[in-house]
C-alpha cells in the first residue's frame, strides 16, 4: 500500500516550520498512542506509527530535503522498508522508554503529569543510533542524466571485531559498576536551611555508562570500535540534480548500546557542461546553422545527452534566437513523474570568408531582393 504524504499525514502544510510541524506532532501523538486508546489499541497503535515516521522524517532538515525531492516512496532502487532510515518503531505499556522518540518524554510528561523517575539514567545507558556521515560526490552531467554506479572510499569507526564492541578482552565481559550500581548516576542529598535537596551527578567510576571495564580489548583499547576505510557502491538513479542528496541507510558509524548505526549522505554535484544545462527536468543547448539554412528551411542533426542525435526540420525564414523543443529528451523526473524536453535555440552564423564566386553570387541575390544597406540617422545634437 502506497504511504500517505507526510504533511498530510501531520496536517501541515509543505511550507512548516520546524514549531509548526513539532506543535502537529505533539497533538496527534497525545490522540493516537495506544495506552490512551484502550479500546481501539490496533488501529491507535498503526496511526500512532505513521505520526512518528512522519516527523523524524519531516524534523530532520536533510531527510525532509529528500523527501521534498522523491516523495513517500523515496528514490527507486534503493532497497526496501522506509526510504528515510527511521528507526523501528516500538512503544511500551506506561509510556516508558521512548529514547528514541525525541520529544514524546515531554509529550506524556505533560499529558499525563510525572511519574517518569530515572528515565534520563535509563536515556543514557540505552541504544543510541551512530552519528550520520557526509560525502561530497562530483558526477559527470551525463552521469546525472543517464544515471550510474559510483564507489566512494570512506573513513569511519566501525564495531571491533575483536571484542564484537564490548570493549573487553576475548572471554571476558564489562561489569557492572559497583558505586552506581549500573545506573551512570549518583544520587547526592544536601541538607539546606530549606531542607533536604536531591540532586543526581554523572558517575566518575563508570563516566556515566554503569559498566566498567577491567581488562580492556587490545584491539581497540577499550573503545569496542577501530577506525577503517571502507569502500562503498553508490547508485545514481538517472535524473538526479546538482545539489540534490542521496542517502545509503545503515553506513554511517555504529550505534552504542545496541543502537542501529548511522547513515551516509551523499551531496550529488555535477559538473558544467560545455554545450547543455539544466533548467528543472529541461535540457537547453544552442545549436549553429548557416543562413542558408536559416533562410531556406533544412534539416539538421540535433545531438543528445545520451550520445545519440535526432533529426529536426527547421522551417525556412528561421531567425537567429528562435527556439525549438524536442519532446521528451530531457530529464527523467526522479518521482516517476514523465521526462522533460530538450529546448534547442538556433544561432545563424555568418561565414568569415567568402570565395570570389560565393561573393558575386551574394552581391545577385541582394540585387534581386532591392537590398540597401541601413541608414545611419543623425543624432538629435546633429
Amino acid at each position: 500500500m502506497a504511504k500517505r504524504d507526510y504533511y498530510e499525514v501531520l496536517g501541515v502544510s509543505k511550507n512548516a516550520t520546524d514549531d509548526e510541524l513539532k506543535k502537529a506532532y505533539r497533538k496527534l501523538a497525545k490522540q493516537y498512542h495506544p495506552d490512551a486508546n484502550p479500546d481501539n489499541k490496533a488501529e491507535a497503535e498503526a496511526k500512532f506509527k505513521e505520526v512518528n515516521e512522519a516527523y523524524e522524517t519531516l524534523s530532520n532538515p536533510q531527510k525532509r530535503q529528500m523527501y521534498d525531492q522523491f516523495g513517500p516512496e523515496g528514490p527507486q532502487g534503493f532497497g526496501g522498508g522506509n526510504p528515510y532510515g527511521n528507526g523501528t518503531y516500538t512503544y511500551s505499556t506506561g509510556f516508558d522508554g521512548f529514547g528514541d522518540f525525541g520529544d514524546l518524554g515531554d509529550i506524556f510528561s505533560s499529558f499525563f503529569g510525572g511519574g517518569f523517575g530515572g528515565r534520563s539514567a535509563n536515556r543514557q545507558n540505552g541504544p543510541r543510533k551512530g552519528a550520520d556521515l557526509q560525502y561530497d560526490l562530483e558526477i559527470s552531467f551525463e552521469e546525472s542524466f543517464l544515471g550510474t554506479e559510483r564507489y566512494v572510499t570512506i573513513n569511519r569507526r566501525e564495531t571491533c571485531s575483536t571484542c564484537h564492541g564490548e570493549g573487553t578482552k576475548p572471554g571476558t565481559h564489562p561489569e557492572t559498576c559497583t558505586v552506581c550500581h549500573g545506573t551512570g548516576q549518583i544520587k547526592q542529598v544536601q541538607t539546606t536551611i530549606l531542607g533536604q535537596m536531591q540532586t543526581m551527578r554523572t558517575c566518575t567510576n563508570c563516566h556515566g555508562t554503569g559498566k566498567v571495564i577491567k581488562e580492556p580489548c587490545e584491539t581497540c583499547k577499550g573503545k569496542g570500535t577501530v577506525r577503517n576505510q571502507v569502500r562503498l557502491s553508490v547508485k545514481i538513479p538517472a535524473g538526479v540534480d546538482d545539489n540534490q542528496t542521496i542517502v545509503l541507510r545503515g553506513e554511517g558509524e555504529p550505534g552504542e548500546n545496541g543502537g542501529a548505526k548511522g547513515d551516509l549522505y551523499i551531496a550529488v554535484h555535477v559538473k558544467r557542461h560545455r554545450l547543455y544545462t539544466r533548467k528543472g527536468n529541461n535540457v537547453l543547448c544552442d545549436i549553429p546553422i548557416t543562413f542558408t539554412q536559416a533562410t531556406l528551411g533544412a534539416k539538421i542533426k540535433v545531438p543528445l545527452v545520451d550520445g545519440t542525435e535526432e533529426i529536426y526540420t527547421i522551417p525556412d525564414a528561421t531567425q537567429t534566437g528562435t527556439k525549438f523543443v524536442v519532446k521528451g529528451k530531457g530529464f527523467k523526473s526522479l518521482n516517476n513523474m514523465g521526462q522533460g524536453d530538450l529546448i534547442f535555440t538556433v544561432q545563424v552564423q555568418v561565414p568569415k570568408k567568402l570565395s570570389q564566386e560565393q561573393r558575386e553570387l551574394l552581391v545577385k541575390l541582394a540585387q534581386t531582393m532591392n537590398e540597401q544597406p541601413p541608414i545611419k540617422k543623425k543624432g538629435i545634437f546633429g
